[in-house]
C-alpha cells in the first residue's frame, strides 16, 4: 500500500511539475497570451493602415478622372494619340435655329 501511495505522490509532483514550469505550464500560456495580444494589436494597426492607403489611393484615382472629365469636356484637350470629332446634339441644333 505504502507503494501504491508512493507511486500515486510521483504521479502527482510530476504533473504539477508540468502544469508549473512545463511547456504547455500556466506562465507559458500566459506569454503566449501576451504575444497573441500583441499579434492582433499589430493586425489592428496594420489593417488600419491598408484601409488608409485605400482610401488614398481611391481618392487619387477619382480625383484624376475628375480632372481629365474637367480637361476634356470645358477645355477641349485630348490625349496625344486621340482624334477629337465634335458631335452635336439634336437640343444643340434646336438651339442653333
Amino acid at each position: 500500500m505504502k507503494v501504491l501511495a508512493l507511486v500515486l505522490a510521483v504521479f502527482l509532483a510530476v504533473i504539477q511539475a508540468q502544469l508549473w514550469v512545463g511547456r504547455g505550464s500556466m506562465p507559458h500560456v500566459a506569454q503566449l497570451r501576451q504575444e497573441l495580444a500583441k499579434a492582433q494589436a499589430d493586425n489592428d494597426k496594420a489593417r488600419a493602415r491598408n484601409a488608409q492607403l485605400q482610401a488614398e489611393l481611391r481618392d487619387l484615382r477619382e480625383g484624376l478622372e475628375m480632372v481629365e472629365e474637367k480637361a476634356r469636356f470645358e477645355l477641349g484637350m485630348i490625349k496625344s494619340d486621340e482624334i477629337f470629332v465634335p458631335v452635336a446634339s439634336a437640343a444643340a441644333s434646336a438651339a442653333r435655329r
